[in-house]
């Protein structure tokens, strides 16, 4: 089922500090292990208490909108800002997204690689808990990084059930690319978001499907052309639930509230 809008716990007396928040968050998700595309941790610095955090896939305006009609002292998101290569002037629509947070004292906290890939929090653990996978290891190494996870389903399926399965768990159907041969799939490789580029490791680990985010024109003839199912299961459905797990152990371990808003998105 997608996920709900209801905040997992009420505790506005509870306060944090945003250095404390900051800082525990950090360490928890070892952000120095990884050499990404954008900063991790605190990108947009707003009050110095937190009570009340709204989480979301990206910062969109839509999301900033909803925190700030919450009166949320934080945004977590796993897309942020300042992308490496993107236009570094605030202007237009980055201006506006910016002063949105600003206004409303409202801080961003963004985690991008180490929340795609925490063994316990992370979005790839994450969405092998919601289609019955069991993890066996690190799909493949990417600058010293582990990337994606592949494992076992408990039970060989055909095709179309598991793309049924992804479909129920995550509220999309997938796009579905189908290998040359009618096998059962039961041995799957699997790693959130834009990373379609990872089936050739699939497929070198005789792997019978592999499911990703997004969709390339040439995923298409390398599933075909490998013998491997692929299923493009979406970038925003893929990576709804690192934040969620991560907003509920923040509950648990600071007690403050946290509320995952779903910005829908068909990408």
């Amino acid at each position: 089922m997608p996920p709900s809008d209801r905040p997992y716990e009420q505790g506005d007396w509870i306060v944090v500090t945003l250095g404390e928040l900051v800082g525990y968050l950090d360490e928890r998700l070892e952000v120095g292990r990884f050499q990404d595309y954008c900063p991790n941790g605190l990108q947009v610095e707003g009050h110095s208490e937190v009570r009340r955090i709204v989480g979301g896939v990206t910062a969109c305006r839509a999301l900033l909108e909803a925190a700030a009609s919450r009166q949320a002292d934080a945004v977590l998101v796993h897309h942020g800002y300042f992308w490496k290569g993107e236009d570094p002037r605030v202007v237009g629509m980055k201006a506006a997204r910016l002063r949105l947070l600003l206004n409303h004292g409202m801080s961003l906290l963004a985690y991008h690689l180490p929340l795609d890939f925490h063994p316990e929090l992370g979005n790839n653990v994450q969405l092998a808990k919601r289609l019955g996978l069991s993890v066996e290891g690190p799909l493949a190494l990417d600058g010293g990084a582990e990337k994606g996870l592949y494992g076992h389903l408990g039970e060989p399926v055909t095709a179309v059930a598991f793309a049924a399965r992804i479909a129920q768990a995550l509220g999309r159907v997938p796009l579905h690319v189908s290998a040359a041969d009618s096998r059962r799939i039961r041995r799957v490789g699997w790693c959130t978001g834009a990373a379609q580029g990872f089936i050739e490791e699939a497929a070198a680990r005789g792997l019978d499907a592999y499911v990703s985010g997004e969709i390339s024109e040439y995923t298409v003839h390398v599933a075909r052309e490998l013998g491997v199912h692929y299923f493009a299961a979406g970038h925003h459905a893929t990576e709804r639930y690192g934040v969620q797990a991560l907003g509920r152990h923040l509950v648990e371990r600071f007690g403050i509230v946290f509320e995952f808003v779903d910005i829908d998105n068909p990408v």
